[in-house]
């Protein structure tokens, strides 16, 4: 596999879902997620009917966040968008642990296949290491790098759930590589939507995109806009593609 010494990267800034995580089905977890939901708020319906209301009001939100490219705190998220009836001061005293619940009803998220120990080998390779994510949760990636024993591995966090501000907007990504002390050009972010991740990628002059993406996904139509530097299939490609610094 081709490697890009040659662009002088200093940084690699990585995705979480589709990308350093991976969501699967769990109905005996989303079960459990759904009942603590419910308790939580107080409703009188059942876990199941009341988290389809849920999912149907996240649609609508997740829309109007696309479209401005804007993320709500978990507070507005919950009183505003979810939960609109219920007494907001209430909702807002547990808006982290709901959205953090309500993650979990959508599945089980796991690391990606040798995830842990590419991280460490990019790291011991000399690459400041960053993550750039979409998410509703200020909550769960901190904890996650925590548990896994990953948070020392990470220069930069930079979460639209913290900044209110989502991909592809490029001021997410200078954040990124502010935080990281590095420059744009020196960086490249691995992703796994053409559209978002290559689009905000470009617009935010980092060296290089890669994009994680299935072999069964592998003949997606890309057009120039959204045309990586580089497709791979598992993570631990990068370490073929990212030699020890000098």
């Amino acid at each position: 596999m081709i490697n890009f010494t040659d662009h002088k990267i200093e940084a690699i800034f990585l995705d979480v879902g589709n990308t350093l995580r991976i969501l699967h089905p769990d109905e005996a977890h989303q079960s459990q997620a759904r009942k603590k939901i419910a308790e939580m708020v107080g409703t009188k319906e059942s876990p199941e009917e009341f988290c389809k209301v849920l999912d149907g009001r996240y649609k609508a939100y997740r829309k109007w966040a696309f479209e401005n490219l804007i993320e709500a705190s978990e507070t507005e998220l919950w009183t505003r968008w979810l939960t609109p009836e219920f007494p907001s001061e209430k909702i807002a005293l547990m808006a982290l642990e709901l959205t953090y619940q309500y993650r979990q009803s959508m599945g089980r998220r796991v690391i990606a296949e040798d995830g842990k120990q590419v991280i460490v080998e990019l790291f011991k390779r000399g690459y400041i290491l960053g993550i750039i994510s979409n998410l509703i949760t200020s909550r769960e990636i901190p904890d996650w790098l925590e548990e896994e024993g990953l948070s020392k591995y990470f220069k930069s966090v930079a979460l639209s759930s913290v900044l209110g501000i989502r991909k592809p907007n490029p001021a997410i990504y200078h954040y990124a590589t502010r935080q990281a002390g590095v420059k744009p050009e020196c960086s490249v972010y691995v992703g796994d939507n053409l559209n978002r991740d290559v689009i905000g990628t470009r617009e935010a002059g980092f060296g290089m995109v890669i994009i994680l993406l299935d072999e069964t996904d592998a003949d997606k139509e890309v057009d120039e806009q959204t045309k990586p530097d580089l497709v791979i299939h598992k993570l631990n490609d990068l370490l073929d593609i990212f030699p020890p610094r000098k």
